[in-house]
């Protein structure tokens, strides 16, 4: 998928997917959880994800930890149908610093998160479908992914999520969403 399709798709990516995430955690339509990862179902529109919160935070500023209120933190993994690789996102629980890259980095792989904040400033994807295919490879053979970023505010972020049932929240999405 092209950079102007992608960025177009985010649009409706950003609303769906996270307000899809916090309308079934609040409806309770889990349909599963495995280790520190959960696995959704919407049907209309159809969508299957498998969602993580962070299993640490650090938040720095000047190079001195603070406290900060964020929203929630959330790792995701998206299926469509059509759609087999997944689509990866970050809700980092604030607004992303303009120009910022949010990077992913799994077991020694980094990738660079793709921002839109026309879509939504608090939410970055990685920048194609062909990456979505490796961090989600790489998410199945790691043990830890930790998403680094910086805030509107200058706020540095350090998330670290365990990838302990990811492989089986992400199969069973997978599965659930082919068609």
């Amino acid at each position: 998928m092209n950079t102007i399709a992608r960025t177009l798709g985010g649009l409706f990516v950003a609303t769906m997917t996270i307000a899809g995430a916090a309308t079934a955690q609040t409806a309770n339509d889990r349909v599963s959880a495995n280790g520190d990862w959960s696995f959704y179902v919407s049907e209309s529109p159809k969508e299957c994800w498998s969602v993580s919160a962070p299993v640490e935070t650090v938040n720095t500023k000047d190079g001195k930890a603070v406290s900060v209120r964020r929203g929630d933190i959330l790792l995701f993994v998206t299926f469509r149908p059509g759609n087999a690789a997944g689509e990866v996102s970050f809700s980092g629980g604030y607004p992303f610093a303009e120009g910022s890259s949010p990077t992913l980095q799994i077991d020694g792989k980094t990738f660079e998160l793709f921002l839109n904040s026309a879509a939504d400033p608090e939410v970055a994807w990685s920048p194609s479908a062909e990456v979505d295919a490796q961090i989600v490879a790489a998410m199945k053979a790691g043990s830890k992914a930790v998403v680094k970023a910086r805030s509107g505010r200058g706020t540095q972020t350090q998330d670290t999520f365990s990838l302990s049932g990811f492989t089986a929240t992400a199969d069973e999405a997978a599965k659930r969403c082919a068609n």
